[in-house]
């Protein structure tokens, strides 16, 4: 399993979630909403570079937009890889979860 930092795991979720709308001035709304946190636009654009280096996202630019004065939104999708880091990372949640109850009784 590649390791995911917090905040990566929570992009590779909003990038989930967001789907076809997965752009980073989005991505970043998504999160400061979600996350009830001040998050920045450029901690967004690291977190995304470096989840395409280690290849769990990839990316492709959209078509013109018409409010952005005709310029492409890069769109952001989970591979085939990120989908399993993100079922990992859910399922050793879900066992430290576990763990904790099992440990306290």
């Amino acid at each position: 399993m590649k390791y995911l930092g917090s905040f990566e795991e929570l992009v590779l979720m909003a990038v989930e979630a967001l789907g076809e709308d997965a752009y980073s001035a989005n991505l970043q709304r998504t999160l400061e909403r979600e996350a009830r946190r001040p998050v920045s636009l450029g901690a967004v654009h690291s977190s995304l570079e470096r989840l395409e280096a280690k290849r769990l996202l990839s990316s492709a630019v959209g078509d013109p937009t018409g409010g952005r004065g005709g310029r492409r939104r890069r769109i952001f999708a989970l591979t085939r890889e990120g989908r399993s880091a993100l079922r990992e990372v859910s399922a050793l949640r879900h066992r430290l979860a576990r763990s904790r109850v099992t440990v306290s009784k």
